[in-house]
């Protein structure tokens, strides 16, 4: 069976760029009608909280990525101490005490020698006096794992064949210090044991991926099938990093982004596919194919959800957005005239309350001196009684015989006198809604 995961760390709120993993993960899942599992990334004690924890669930819950189970890797360390000793047993694990300025002094004589700055694994000649001296003196060392010097190779859903030199990459350290497990051995740990066949993730996992395909076969394990996506940039191109405390998913929610909005457009940016926007998650589900996507950094612009949420507005009906009418007190009786006058004038349904601050209090109205009798010809007109949808087409074709005014010179000076904007929803929909003239009426 085919089996995803998405592994957020809850150190922080998901953004674009873990959005993109999490929705390519659950649609290879949910295509091959499999399994999507959220495995909470919660190894580090001190940055971890439950809150973000619980904001994780509801982001995913918002777009409807439902996952079929949740793990924490905070319940698993009694594994991954199984798996740490076994790769002891095996001689794979060893303990190296260098502080960090050691490393870095290490590093740049490398570089200054024109060579790869890897670790040198001088760890490995300690002998037992050495390392409990040292132990002593700092505390315990970090656990590396020792690379086999060969070619790592694996053929990636998006990268194609890739082929990396382990001799140029350190030691990989798998336990901190003070214990803590890392990313690389948890993850190992836990595809294997769950049963992970597909893992998508981002380009800048590529290193990680070959140390971690060598650990699972130094557990006596295969590896899932591989794909790394592109990393997002900005518009421009630009680093996209530093915008991300902008770009969480919850942000996008308070400015209105629709979920089919967002998820139509990152299930298709960066591939040879172009942006539609779905009505519905099956239709994402079927048209997916991660061998779609290329490799050159992807260009991601906010304000592209803003026309596909105005376009998904423009599709519902009013039963849809009863409760957001509710909310800024459209009365129920109105609510579907309102929606209908209302939704092809909005990005978002945050828009929805000016529009009925509009029909509910008046405007100050936009009158040019030149038009000020005309205006008050024009009101002096008004049908009486109640008004509807054939209201504005008489009345306007009163004032015309009236006033011989005609075209733009007669209509833009009744929307600007009326609602104090030069442009807006059919004044057909939007006449019988206003208060005011209700009011008259």
């Amino acid at each position: 069976m085919t089996t995803t995961r998405f592994a957020p760390s809850p150190t922080g709120y998901i953004h674009v760029g873990n959005l993109r993993t999490a929705l390519m993960n659950y649609l290879i899942a949910r295509k091959a009608g499999g399994t999507f599992i959220l495995r909470i990334d919660d190894t580090d004690p001190e940055r971890s909280k439950e809150e973000y924890v619980d904001a994780i669930k509801q982001d995913l819950e918002w777009l409807g990525l439902h996952w079929d189970r949740v793990e924490r890797q905070s319940e698993r360390l009694d594994m991954y101490a199984e798996a740490a000793d076994q790769l002891r047993g095996i001689g794979r694990f060893y303990e190296a005490f260098e502080t960090p300025t050691e490393l870095d002094l290490k590093r740049k004589k490398q570089l200054n020698m024109g060579k790869p700055p890897v670790y040198d694994r001088a760890a490995l000649s300690l002998s037992e006096a050495d390392r409990e001296a040292l132990r002593a003196e700092r505390g315990n060392g970090v656990w590396r794992f020792k690379l086999d010097h060969q070619r790592i190779e694996w053929n990636d859903g998006i990268l194609g064949d890739i082929s990396i030199d382990a001799a140029s990459v350190s030691d990989p350290v798998l336990i901190r210090g003070d214990g803590q497990v890392l990313y690389t051995l948890a993850s190992v740990v836990d595809d294997t044991d769950m049963g992970v066949t597909d893992v998508v993730r981002g380009s800048d996992h590529v290193t990680n991926t070959a140390t971690q395909i060598q650990i699972m076969a130094a557990l006596g394990h295969g590896h899932p099938r591989f794909a790394h996506h592109s990393l997002l940039t900005g518009p421009q191109g630009e680093a996209l990093s530093k915008r991300l405390g902008t770009l969480a998913l919850r942000d996008l929610r308070e400015q209105g982004v629709q979920p089919m909005a967002l998820l139509s457009l990152m299930a298709r940016l960066g591939s040879s596919d172009p942006v539609e926007l779905r009505s519905e998650m099956a239709e994402l589900i079927d048209g997916f194919d991660v061998a779609r996507f290329g490799t050159a950094p992807t260009k991601f612009d906010v304000q592209d959800l803003f026309p596909l949420t105005a376009h998904y507005l423009q599709t519902l009906t009013e039963s849809a957005v009863a409760d957001r009418l509710e909310a800024i007190g459209v009365p129920g009786d109105l609510a579907g005239a309102f929606w209908l006058m209302a939704r092809g004038n909005i990005q978002t349904l945050n828009d929805l309350e000016g529009w009925w601050a509009l029909c509910r209090d008046g405007a100050d109205p936009m009158i040019a001196d030149e038009d000020r009798d005309f205006i008050a010809e024009a009101m002096a007109l008004l049908p009486e009684g109640q008004l509807d949808g054939d209201s504005w087409s008489a009345w306007t074709q009163a004032v015309k015989q009236a006033t011989g005014r005609k075209g733009k010179g007669l209509f833009m000076p009744l929307r600007k006198a009326l609602t104090g904007q030069e442009r807006g929803p059919e004044m057909a929909a939007l006449l019988p809604l206003l208060q005011v003239i209700k009011a008259r009426g």
